[in-house]
């Protein structure tokens, strides 16, 4: 099957998501979407908002990798979808799983689901970072692959317009928890409920976190074989994926583990510092670079 692409009605549900900004397989060509009903303000809301309208096919608790802040578990809802409306696809909508983690089910197979409506209460297990805000883990599968894997759900692309937001680097910060800081800029310039992010040097938007994670992507923007940001190389393309070369992620000239890019329709927009092995005070000056690691 085709690519899948996820309408603007189940996308604007949210006030974040990223295709790429995660450590697993699912997200390595873009293949699994991470929805957040929180704002980088409000990253530990318990919502669950259903992406799509649709029947409960089942619901099962599943193992999770062992960390001390997080439960070893977690809970897998595998829904069947029914409104076109939600997603676009050459082939019946009756072919398509959609799989769904991080989310404590309230609900039970059979029950019918319209798009919004509560699958349950968000969790954290063990999947996440420590610097990662609660959210709901989609992937979508054809007719003819397992629901149950980890990997190999079907390329997900947003039916949104999204908007590159330029961005010199610098900052001050205004916000922060014991592993990341965020930052006043860059600031969300667009109307409400316009999703945009940090743009390359090349147009688009980009998605995943630097060098953190393995790749990120570029999205909406022209295919380029080398992407930076302000000059510094990130690594290299390969249509939308980008593969990040050996790079060190700095706050004021000191290393930190990185910096995270995402799409969001916040008011209060601005860069993501990964920063376990620093504390970033609110009120601080920050300028941000990506050198290579041998530098």
């Amino acid at each position: 099957m085709d690519a899948i692409t996820l309408s603007q009605a189940v996308l604007s549900q949210y006030a974040r998501f990223s295709l790429y900004n995660s450590p697993y397989p699912a997200h390595d060509a873009g293949c699994a979407i991470d929805l957040y009903p929180g704002t980088l303000r409000d990253g530990r809301t318990t919502t669950a908002p259903s992406p799509i309208s649709g029947v409960v096919r089942e619901t099962k608790t599943v193992r999770a990798p062992s960390k001390p802040y997080a439960p070893d578990h977690d809970h897998l809802i595998l829904l069947e979808p029914t409104d076109p409306a939600d997603v676009a696809v050459a082939d019946s909508l009756e072919e398509l799983t959609i799989r769904i983690l991080h989310v404590d089910p309230t609900v039970e197979a059979g029950d019918a689901v319209s798009r919004g409506d509560s699958l349950g209460r968000l969790v954290r297990a063990g999947f996440f970072a420590p610097w990662v805000d609660n959210h709901l883990h989609v992937g979508i599968r054809g007719p003819d692959q397992n629901p149950y894997r980890a990997s190999g759900s079907l390329p997900l692309e947003v039916g949104v317009d999204l908007y590159p937001l330029e961005w010199d680097g610098t900052g001050t910060v205004v916000e922060t928890g014991e592993t990341y800081a965020v930052l006043d800029a860059p600031e969300n310039s667009q109307p409400d409920g316009t999703f945009v992010g940090i743009a390359s040097d090349a147009g688009g938007v980009l998605d995943g976190g630097v060098p953190h994670y393995d790749g990120g992507g570029l999205l909406g923007g022209p295919d380029a074989s080398t992407v930076s940001l302000n000059g510094d190389r990130l690594g290299t393309g390969d249509g939308r994926t980008i593969d990040w070369d050996d790079v060190t992620v700095t706050a004021n000239g000191e290393p930190i583990t990185g910096l995270s890019f995402f799409c969001a329709r916040d008011d209060n927009f601005g860069a993501k510092l990964i920063c376990p092995e620093r504390s970033l005070e609110c009120g601080e000056d920050v300028r941000v670079r990506v050198r290579p690691t041998a530098e």
